[in-house]
């Protein structure tokens, strides 16, 4: 009788270990699946912070001056800068001012339409000061300046000149005294024959100054119109 008793106890001590046993592989699958689980999770956040960082990216570049210009007196910032900022704060891009190296511009209008005549009729190139950062992550370039004698500042060209703008949209836009935009959209293409140039922005000096909610007004109709603010 003690022997089937002994025996008895035995087999469920048996029993009992192999539970115990298959508890814990069923933890362990159960710790598997969940590691498994948090590891695709990580890779679709990953996947997804990826997808963000590659998006589209815009820069705003853009041409200003300050002293004294036509029909506003003697302005502390630059018609065009003030249009650069319009667009800045409405579509979030990125911002680059182009600097001379050497800044030799006269703060005086006569003197500057004499100093910019004559860059211009010697072809001029003025050296930037500064230079973009990953320039080649930009897909759309807003590119702005005030017209000189019919014509960008030749800074600017130096600017067009020292990128490669393959493949990237470029978007002018421009301050002037009444010329319009002396049709200086063609003349960027033909810099930058590989991108593709919208229809430039032009705006007067006079109303930048002293009418910036109707200035306001017209760039937030043209960034809808190009697709922005939607």
């Amino acid at each position: 009788m003690k022997k089937v008793i002994s025996l008895i106890m035995v087999f469920a001590l048996v029993f009992a270990f192999a539970g115990c046993g298959a508890s814990v592989d069923d933890n362990t699958d159960s710790t598997t699946s969940v590691t498994e689980a948090k590891a695709d999770t990580e890779e679709t956040t990953a996947e997804k912070e990826n997808e963000t960082t590659a998006e589209n990216k815009t820069l705003v570049v853009y041409f200003s001056r300050t002293g004294e210009q036509y029909g506003v007196g003697v302005i502390e910032k630059g018609n065009t800068a003030i249009v650069a900022d319009m667009i800045v704060e409405q579509t979030g891009a990125d911002s680059f001012e182009i600097l001379p190296k050497e800044d030799n511009y006269p703060m005086t209008y006569d003197a500057l339409t004499d100093y910019a005549k004559e860059e211009q009729n010697n072809n001029a190139r003025p050296a930037i000061k500064d230079e973009v950062e990953n320039f080649d992550s930009y897909d759309t370039v807003f590119i702005g300046y005030p017209i000189w004698w019919g014509d960008m500042p030749m800074i600017c060209y130096t600017f067009l000149e020292s990128y490669d703008f393959s493949g990237k949209t470029v978007i002018p836009f421009c301050t002037h005294a009444g010329s319009g935009n002396a049709g200086t959209q063609s003349k960027i293409q033909s810099v930058i024959p590989d991108a593709e140039v919208k229809e430039v922005l032009a705006i007067t000096g006079t109303a930048t100054q002293n009418d910036q909610d109707s200035v306001r007004s017209e760039v937030t109709e043209w960034l809808n119109n190009l697709g922005f603010n939607e």
